[in-house]
């Protein structure tokens, strides 16, 4: 009998253990978010791994490392920089095509017109897919042009070399690209200290876009200031942050990043005159990981961001490729949660490159282990991405029912009671709005809660507040009105 009870007691912890190695290979280990003193804090796990995209996936095709990741409809694009390959997979992860020798609509290779080459692709770093005009753009870095292809069938529809009307010592050699709704071109070069390209859709040079102030180092420029103009012809020159990546939203603007140290920003949504109008109003600075000293979050290191990737609903993820991190924030650019380390254990990022959504999942490749990782939202994270997304469409009722659900799961969830509190004060709801932000720790906007409680309250209580300030000055006037009165006497 008690062998039996034995038996049934290994058996059982058996099946725990196996459990807990499933659930260890497909949560992240690594989540957390900061709280409003600039402490770790942890988090339920927005994402856990779904997939892995490696060279099983590949058939007899090479894999070198994957460098650019975007997603449009039912296919996922990937480069290959090393291979000089650009990999097309379905939504099932399965290979449809890889494309290094391009051919035309007749099925023969194409011909560049100007160099009377074949058109091959050379070490490319970039793709972005124009689905207005159903075409894919190719950073063709090494052959320093953008090679355009039909969407449908691959084939070549149009190559742009170095426009003949450029000016600047910016060298043109694409290296990421996106293209607006009026088809202009916009390019970042590696090292470009000038800003973005931008190109017309002939190829035409325009303009540089959007240039990176640097940090103002004050002694520098008091310096400067009392230098000769030898003396300042001696100085090193300081030069503008280059961008490293690009992405645009449906309304046109262009998210940027950098990872130079010397950049005033590292995160840009730029607006037609090319300013930076990226909304910060989270407790912290959108810059990644805050130098946080607890055991939760070890950060040797700045953040340096080589990714962004942008939702319809303004949401958008950072990737950090100094730490091996994926950083989420909302519109308003509040950290929503951060996630992954750096490692080579399955799900862990070495050298990661890029990211996409594809959906509500996450797309994350990585160089040094040659695959693109999968991620999915757990149940706590499709309540949060569902939040941010009825809030951004002004659907306030539907985001404060979501938020409430997911505090119930995670109390930790500082930026949901934030959230929360602006849908109150967006009802004019001044006390509630005040009790959430409390809650959340959001000073900022408790004041303002704070402001409309109290014009409500004294026009409220306005009756009541002038008697006071009558009887007041009655008193004063009758008190004044004895005081004479005894000094005659």
């Amino acid at each position: 009998m008690r062998t039996r009870k034995k038996l049934i007691a290994l058996i059982f912890t058996t099946i725990l253990m196996l459990q807990n190695i499933v659930f260890a290979q497909n949560t992240v280990e690594t989540t957390y978010n900061y709280n409003w003193w600039g402490n770790g804090i942890e988090d339920i796990p927005f994402f856990e791994l779904y997939k892995t995209i490696d060279k099983e996936a590949m058939g007899d095709i090479t894999l070198s490392g994957m460098d650019d990741v975007t997603v449009v409809g039912d296919r996922i694009y990937i480069i290959d920089t090393t291979e000089s390959r650009l990999n097309v997979f379905n939504t099932e992860f399965e290979l449809i095509n890889s494309i290094k020798v391009v051919r035309n609509a007749e099925g023969k290779i194409a011909i560049d017109p100007k160099t009377k080459s074949q058109v091959t692709l050379k070490n490319p770093e970039g793709v972005f897919i124009h689905e207005q005009n159903e075409e894919i753009y190719i950073a063709d870095t090494g052959n320093e042009r953008i090679v355009i292809l039909n969407e449908k069938d691959f084939t070549l529809k149009r190559i742009i070399n170095k426009p003949d009307n450029m000016v600047g010592q910016t060298s043109f050699k694409p290296s990421k690209i996106a293209v607006d709704r009026i088809n202009r071109i916009y390019i970042i070069v590696q090292s470009g200290f000038e800003g973005i390209i931008e190109l017309t859709s002939e190829g035409e040079f325009t303009r540089y876009f959007g240039v990176n102030k640097p940090k103002v180092d004050l002694m520098d420029h008091f310096w400067r200031n009392m230098a000769s103009e030898e003396q300042k012809a001696k100085m090193q020159k300081v030069l503008a942050p280059s961008f490293n990546n690009i992405e645009i939203d449906d309304e046109g603007f262009i998210y940027a990043t950098t990872f130079d140290t010397s950049a005033k920003d590292m995160v840009f949504r730029l607006n037609p005159k090319g300013e930076n109008v990226l909304r910060e109003n989270g407790a912290w600075p959108v810059r990644g990981d805050l130098i946080d000293k607890t055991e939760l979050v070890v950060t040797q290191s700045p953040s340096k961001f080589v990714d962004i990737a942008l939702t319809d609903y303004g949401t958008y993820a950072l990737l950090d490729k100094n730490n091996g991190r994926v950083f989420i924030y909302n519109f308003d650019g509040e950290l929503m949660n951060v996630f992954g380390k750096k490692g080579f254990m399955k799900g862990e990022l070495n050298d990661p490159t890029s990211l996409a959504w594809m959906g509500d999942n996450l797309i994350v490749t990585d160089k040094q282990m040659k695959c693109a990782y999968v991620y999915k939202p757990t149940q706590f994270g499709e309540l949060a991405l569902r939040a941010s997304e009825a809030y951004y469409n002004g659907e306030w009722d539907k985001a404060t029912e979501l938020l409430e659900e997911a505090i119930s799961i995670n109390g930790n969830f500082e930026m949901a009671y934030t959230t929360i509190g602006k849908s109150y004060l967006m009802k004019e709801d001044y006390d509630t709005a005040m009790y959430y932000f409390k809650l959340g720790n959001n000073r900022e906007y408790y004041s303002k809660a704070f402001n409309g409680y109290r014009s409500i309250w004294i026009q409220e209580n306005f009756g009541w507040i002038f008697a006071g300030m009558i009887l007041v000055v009655v008193g004063v006037a009758y008190s004044e009105y004895r005081y004479f009165k005894k000094q005659r006497k």
